[in-house]
């Protein structure tokens, strides 16, 4: 993909995006007075498919929605809430850690700059992008496996790692399109743009894609 196709390349994801379901961190950011949900559902969602996420907060959520409820909450009954989502037992105390963090150094409340994400447990630049974004409405980009993998595919970029990738987007990517790459991401790479064997024939984007590392398709 050329520099100058990311242009054409973003509405045809735009008009995807339409006719696909909403990644469930993306639903939840509707209301952006949830900050906490947002961070709590992306620590969820990690190694762990879309629709095991959503039922997992649904489950959680309907138990506790700030970080006091959370702790109000036995090791226990986290991890029956948020099964079967990948290491659900790590995530429950990571859970139980975040929220106790929350209240004891920022008032209960999110933190809304970069470096006060990251120094929350278990929190990477993937999660504190995405809660900056979807959270704050602030300039970030999420990069998880699906804007790697996709970005690379196209051979927008020519990165090893998602980190590597995201500065890479910065440097590269239109400033207008920061927030949303990662949902229009995400959403194309679940139906479409799989890791493996893609649907590269009826792909929107066949015209525009460099199809890297692409071994076998339908």
């Amino acid at each position: 993909m050329h520099e100058q196709d990311i242009a054409q390349a973003i509405p045809i994801l735009q008009k995807e995006l339409e006719r696909r379901e909403w990644p469930i961190v993306s639903q939840l950011a509707k209301d952006r007075s949830q900050p906490f949900l947002i961070l709590i559902s992306t620590l969820l969602s990690l190694r762990t498919k879309d629709e095991v996420t959503a039922q997992a907060t649904e489950k959680l959520f309907s138990l506790a929605r700030t970080p006091a409820e959370m702790l109000g909450l036995s090791p226990e009954m986290i991890e029956q809430a948020i099964y079967p989502v990948g290491f659900y037992h790590n995530k429950a105390r990571t859970i139980i850690a975040v929220s106790r963090e929350l209240i004891d150094r920022h008032h209960s409340q999110v933190p809304d700059t970069m470096e006060q994400l990251l120094a929350l447990p278990g929190v990477g630049r993937k999660t504190a992008n995405l809660v900056l974004i979807l959270g704050f409405d602030k300039e970030g980009i999420c990069v998880d496996t699906h804007v790697h993998r996709i970005s690379n595919r196209w051979g927008y970029v020519r990165t090893k790692t998602p980190e590597q990738t995201e500065f890479a987007l910065r440097e590269k990517l239109p400033r207008q399109y920061w927030k949303e790459i990662n949902t229009l991401m995400v959403a194309f790479g679940r139906r479409t743009c799989l890791p493996v064997s893609p649907l590269c024939s009826g792909c929107p984007l066949r015209g525009y894609c460099d199809r890297v590392g692409v071994k076998r398709s339908r």
